[in-house]
């Protein structure tokens, strides 16, 4: 999924101090994907209170709506894209020669290294769309080359009340095979109960309700905000309130290095955006490749800020008593 902003704010993320247990509710922005017509999704990540969860950096839910969804070739770096569809189908194509169809029960994972380029489009007309789109940062150094992996067979926890498909990641000795480059949880779960799910305390945790209603870790959620958890936690207490109560779990180690986002980038700079940027823009250009089937079609890039993009830090979270 690309961040369609016509004027792109930057995202600033440095790490900051993980004080422990929190429960903090990160309103979504209503954004739409290529206009105001447009399919629209409702960011909760980046947020200016919490800028990531672990290196989780970048969180859409899409739908349920019935639309579009058409979004040309467009460039990537410094992440992993992550599309977990709850229903409806996308053609998904990409520079490293991809070509698959993304649908609900399937993780598809895109790895994009120094540069990669993809395009997604929706199947039918006007159906009914419903899912996340996610970025997870990749961590100075990794040693991450662009790729594609789509992965149906995920691992599942079964626990009193609640079954959790692990996207990405672990969750209690049942481990997702795709591809990670820093400890890292996604998981849905689907709860019919009460029920208490292990955690790990290095973990800073958030969880996001897709359908129904549920009480989590104490506090009301239904679809729309983000409930970011902190660290410390050893267990997180669910409860449903409806018969179709479903959530995505987020977690990972409280990520490291300072990032700069702007647009579909990240980097750990100014120069590395303004670099990422210019090379797109460039007709002859190689780092980010080509995405077969589009006639040249490609979204260009928005012009940078008047302003020098540096990381921000993020706000201290008020703690759980």
């Amino acid at each position: 999924m690309s961040n369609l902003d016509a004027r792109p704010a930057e995202t600033r993320c440095r790490t900051g101090e993980h004080a422990g247990p929190a429960a903090v509710l990160l309103e979504p922005r209503d954004v739409p994907l290529g206009g105001i017509r447009a399919m629209r999704v409702a960011r909760t990540l980046p947020h200016r209170e919490v800028p990531t969860v672990g290196a989780w950096c970048f969180l859409d839910q899409f739908g349920p709506q019935r639309t579009d969804m058409m979004v040309l070739p467009h460039p990537h770096t410094g992440l992993q894209t992550v599309t977990w569809p709850l229903r409806g189908e996308i053609h998904h194509r990409d520079s490293v020669g991809s070509d698959v169809v993304v649908r609900p029960g399937q993780l598809n994972l895109m790895t994009s290294g120094p540069g990669i380029a993809h395009s997604e489009i929706s199947l039918g007309e006007a159906p009914m769309l419903h899912g996340l789109q996610l970025w997870v940062a990749l961590p100075e150094g990794a040693d991450a080359r662009p790729g594609f992996e789509q992965h149906t067979d995920l691992p599942v926890y079964d626990g009193d009340g609640v079954r959790a498909t692990v996207v990405v990641g672990e969750l209690a000795g049942a481990t997702s095979p795709a591809t990670a480059y820093s400890p890292l949880l996604g998981a849905q779960l689907d709860v019919d109960d009460t029920a208490t799910l292990p955690l790990r305390a290095d973990f800073e945790h958030a969880v996001l309700v897709l359908t129904g209603r549920a009480t989590v870790a104490g506090t009301e959620l239904a679809p729309g905000p983000l409930l970011y958890l902190g660290t410390g936690r050893t267990e997180l207490t669910l409860q449903a309130h409806d018969d179709d109560t479903t959530l995505f779990l987020l977690g990972g180690e409280p990520f490291p290095d300072d990032l700069v986002m702007w647009w579909n980038f990240v980097g750990r700079s100014h120069e590395d955006i303004v670099a990422a940027r210019e090379e797109w823009e460039r007709p002859d250009q190689h780092r980010f490749g080509t995405v077969a089937g589009h006639d040249g079609a490609r979204i260009p890039a928005p012009p940078l800020p008047p302003l020098r993009l540096t990381p921000r830090r993020r706000r201290p979270a008020p703690r759980r008593p």
